[in-house]
């Protein structure tokens, strides 16, 4: 069975999802590997088949979306001509995570599409929301990435098609300690607000900045350019964390027993959900880097507490169900109908998912 597996590779939460996931599927079908919108700072362990432009949403240096650049950056003509070209024929199966290229073209020619991406756990009926009239982030993330068939990550499990958090190998054998430093990733702030902001605190903080190629030590600072393994070491060792409110990242902190405190990207609306998520279970949610905030932050490095999670490894269950259940389909199917290229009209019917 021949098998797109399509990234979105705005940020690393997906890139590294997609480090146990790829694997898994060579292991049992033929897979050709696309990421769209690369935005990541991480390199990844498996070969990447395809590129595309795809869409993207850019953040700025203030803990905002930064709405001019992702339009001047957005390229519309380009992203429809990749949907329209692109031979997605070639495939009995897409599994999407959150990627809009190959699903916009799965769905226009009429091949078999799964989501498997955090998003799809975001819009899930029964996930934790906050009660923000966010009528534009919603519709992005409902029609962003269109699948009929949707398999969820999430801090909790809530549903049968919703499973806890893909960790990676490293993070599941590692020896966490916890020693006196926290871990800060915080990519939507520039570095000057982070260092104004954590100097006031007499704690030691090592911030991983995509906006500096230099180690350099400033007071009880210590600022280091993106590298995944002095990343990883300084996560497994840390005393907590300080992050935005993304997915893989507080996934990894929870489950390495770190106390936890995350900032949602303000206009981002998933990032909001998973603020309301991890609050919920107790995670410290601060909205910016300013002076409201001192009380908050002192009383989570003093007092705060890491959460109790059980995140088993059930990746390649997941995985391999998922392949056996659209085998199982796909036979049915092609024992009743053969397949045909759907005309024009057809394609354009595909329209109306758009309201």
């Amino acid at each position: 069975m021949k098998v797109l597996y399509a990234i979105q590779g705005t940020g690393n939460g997906h890139l590294s999802r997609a480090e146990e996931i790829v694997p898994i599927l060579n292991k049992y079908v033929d897979t050709t590997v696309l990421v769209s919108s690369s935005q990541s700072q991480i390199l990844s362990n498996f070969e990447i088949n395809c590129k595309k432009q795809g869409l993207t949403f850019l953040s700025g240096k203030n803990g905002k979306v930064n709405l001019f650049s992702t339009i001047f950056k957005s390229h519309p003509i380009d992203f429809l001509n990749e949907i329209r070209t692109f031979p997605v024929w070639n495939y009995d199966l897409v599994i999407t995570d959150f990627e809009p290229v190959s699903a916009w073209s799965a769905l226009m020619h009429g091949v078999p599409c799964i989501e498997m991406s955090h998003q799809a756990a975001v819009i899930h009926p029964q996930a934790p929301k906050p009660n923000d009239k966010n009528r534009i982030g919603k519709y992005i993330l409902n029609h962003y990435c269109p699948a009929k068939e949707k398999i969820g990550f999430h801090f909790e499990a809530f549903d049968k098609s919703i499973f806890t958090p893909v960790i990676r190998k490293e993070i599941y054998d590692a020896a966490a300690k916890s020693e006196d430093h926290y871990t800060v990733y915080l990519p939507a702030f520039n570095d000057e607000a982070i260092l104004h902001f954590l100097s006031q605190f007499p704690v030691k903080w090592e911030v991983f900045s995509k906006y500096t190629t230099l180690k350099q030590r400033l007071g009880n600072v210590t600022l280091h350019p993106i590298n995944q393994q002095d990343f990883q070491q300084s996560l497994i060792n840390c005393a907590g964390v300080l992050c935005g409110a993304g997915f893989e990242l507080p996934a990894e902190a929870i489950y390495l027993r770190k106390k936890l405190m995350v900032i949602p990207m303000k206009g981002q609306y998933e990032q909001q959900c998973n603020a309301f998520a991890l609050n919920k279970l107790g995670v410290s949610v601060i909205e910016n880097l300013n002076l409201v905030q001192h009380r908050t932050v002192n009383l989570w490095l003093n007092y705060g507490q890491p959460i109790s999670v059980n995140y088993e490894n059930k990746t390649e269950e997941i995985v391999l169900n998922t392949l056996n259940n659209f085998e199982q389909k796909l036979k049915l199917k092609r024992d009743n109908e053969q397949f045909t290229e759907k005309s024009i009209f057809e394609k354009l019917s595909v329209l109306k998912y758009l309201f």
